[in-house]
């Protein structure tokens, strides 16, 4: 006799390594599912170390569900443990779900290795039809859109009570004591967000004298893209050496809402456009700075996300036409900083509860 699984659900993790937005999504799914449905869940860890042929073979077999979050920084020297465990299910007759982020913003020999995983799928969540049209144009996956379902993405981290002092906060307070402008962008610094657009505002608003000081509140994702040495390159070529900082990786949330709170204004140009995956964004918009970023490509983007869709209706979010060149993002933060700021209150833990919904209703 086949024993019933004892979990509704096997969330595929990194254990602590998984310093990443994705990461830091996937626990906190868990944890929102774990509170409407206590013992519903368990985590499965798949590192170089952790995570044997045996052990996922019997972990898969202990839930009705696997559900698996793409693409993992940290997986990219074990991918082949994840697949494994998405076979697993296929051949245990488990539900498969799949939670897709990105695509064509991917690096090309990464999509490749996260193809099987959307083969084996039931179910893929994506965040954003941008996103889901990028799969529809791929010629090799556009049918793999019929098993795809759009879910509305909450912010990673909610404002804390308090923050946390420290050194580079201490810094940028003082270089806006001393007048200068301070412009931020929060996350994973990578070719998607394409970093160095910022680099070109900067550089128009040091032309008019406003003294920016542009902080990445985040690291560099090492891939085969040479990001951060192209980056370091364009703020020699800008002549913003000196105008610039990377914080490299924050690990508590006080400490980065600490950062993010000494910030005048936020921004983000986008070739995409502003998409309803960026996380970021949202984390940003606590802070109550404004934030600029360029329009969506697609009319319906937020139809799916009412919450989001009111931030921009309220200008917590200043969307920025698309095509617009560096003058017109310069022009929109000069006008945003003339405006009151803006605090925006968060029901953090209902924008959860709609995702967690979202993806219950797959399992």
């Amino acid at each position: 006799m086949t024993e019933k699984p004892r979990y509704r659900a096997l969330f595929l993790g990194a254990g602590p390594q998984m310093q990443c937005g994705v990461g830091q999504f996937t626990r906190l799914l868990q944890e929102m599912l774990e509170k409407s449905e206590p013992g519903a869940s368990t985590t499965l860890t798949l590192t170089q170390t952790d995570g044997t042929t045996g052990a996922i073979w019997r972990a898969v077999g202990t839930a009705e569900s696997v559900i698996c979050s793409f693409p993992i920084v940290a997986w990219k020297r074990v991918i082949v443990r994840p697949l494994l465990a998405l076979a697993f299910a296929r051949l245990r007759r488990r539900k498969t779900v799949l939670i897709q982020h990105e695509w064509a913003g991917l690096n090309r020999m990464r999509r490749l290795t996260y193809v099987p995983a959307l083969w084996l799928a039931d179910t893929i969540v994506m965040f954003s039809p941008l996103v889901r049209r990028e799969l529809a144009d791929d010629r090799f996956m556009r049918g793999m859109v019929r098993k795809c379902v759009l879910a509305p993405l909450p912010p990673n981290i909610a404002a804390p009570a308090g923050i946390e002092d420290s050194q580079l906060r201490r810094r940028l307070a003082a270089a806006r004591s001393d007048g200068r402008l301070i412009i931020g962008h929060f996350g994973s610094i990578y070719p998607g967000k394409q970093p160095n657009g910022l680099l070109e505002i900067g550089a128009t608003l040091k032309e008019r004298g406003l003294k920016p000081l542009i902080v990445y509140v985040g690291s560099f994702i090492r891939g085969v893209d040479n990001t951060e040495q192209r980056f370091h390159a364009r703020v020699a070529e800008l002549g913003l050496t000196g105008d610039v900082i990377v914080s490299g990786y924050v690990a508590s949330d006080h400490e980065v809402f600490g950062l993010l709170g000494e910030v005048d204004v936020f921004c983000y140009p986008l070739d995409e456009g502003l998409t309803a995956r960026r996380s970021s964004v949202l984390a940003c918009v606590q802070s109550g700075r404004p934030l600029i970023v360029t329009g969506p490509a697609l009319p319906e983007e937020f139809d799916h996300h009412p919450r989001f869709k009111e931030l921009i209706n309220r200008g917590a979010i200043l969307l920025v036409p698309r095509d617009s060149d560096s003058v017109a993002y310069a022009d929109t933060i000069v006008a945003a900083l003339k405006r009151p700021t803006m605090h925006v209150p968060f029901d953090f833990d209902g924008w959860w509860t709609d995702v967690a919904n979202a993806v219950r209703a797959q399992l």
